[in-house]
């Protein structure tokens, strides 16, 4: 059995996460914790999160988490979602602008076509645009849920792994080392997402 870390610091509904982290690894333990050091002993990590970048980060200063989020990114398989993503990186134009975690170089930026329905909203193909371990048993263009206004744009591309198209194509999975994070919720989007998700949990 092993432990996953469900990182629950007050924005967004986490508990969907964990029931589909319970049904994909029955015999392992998903907890939602806020402690920094239940976050540093388990063997796996997911950051996932919505709500505004502003308030999130200092949700997770109040609760003494960013230490244990960067250690953890660094050491064991960590899965971010939505905006488990976005404040992977340095800078955000959301809220005025908002310093993030710094972990994966590069900014958030909003969608800035008038054209398109802000936010992003529903089901949309991601391109598998490299292979990875997470994409075992998910077909290349398969559809998953997202709901978000901002998209991230690493400074080095070579980190992007999957891509969508909504007016204009961005990045919404990126891979470095032990750290897996997409745009959109798995959670949300039915077998294909359970799947990624069992991928996240098998991952060596």
């Amino acid at each position: 059995m092993q432990t996953i870390a469900i990182v629950d610091y007050g924005m967004g509904n986490v508990r969907s996460v964990q029931k589909a982290l319970e049904y994909v690894a029955p015999n392992d333990e998903c907890i939602l914790t806020n402690d920094p050091k239940v976050i540093r002993d388990s063997d796996r990590v997911v950051f996932p999160g919505q709500g505004a970048m502003g308030s999130c980060m200092r949700a997770l200063e109040s609760n003494d988490l960013i230490s244990a989020i960067k250690l953890s990114s660094e050491s064991k398989p960590f899965l971010g979602i939505c905006l488990g993503l976005q404040l992977l990186f340095g800078y955000s134009e959301e809220n005025n602008g908002t310093n993030g975690l710094s972990i994966v170089p590069g900014d958030v930026v909003k969608f800035n076509n008038k054209d398109l329905k802000i936010p992003h909203m529903g089901w949309n193909n991601v391109n598998q645009v490299k292979n990875h371990p997470l994409w075992y048993k998910i077909d290349n263009n398969s559809r998953f849920y997202s709901v978000h206004s901002y998209y991230v744009t690493p400074t080095d591309t070579s980190c992007v792994v999957g891509t969508t198209e909504y007016g204009q194509l961005f990045a919404s999975a990126i891979a470095i080392d032990k750290i897996f994070a997409v745009q959109f919720h798995p959670e949300k989007s039915q077998s294909d997402g359970l799947q990624l998700l069992r991928n996240f949990v098998e991952w060596a």
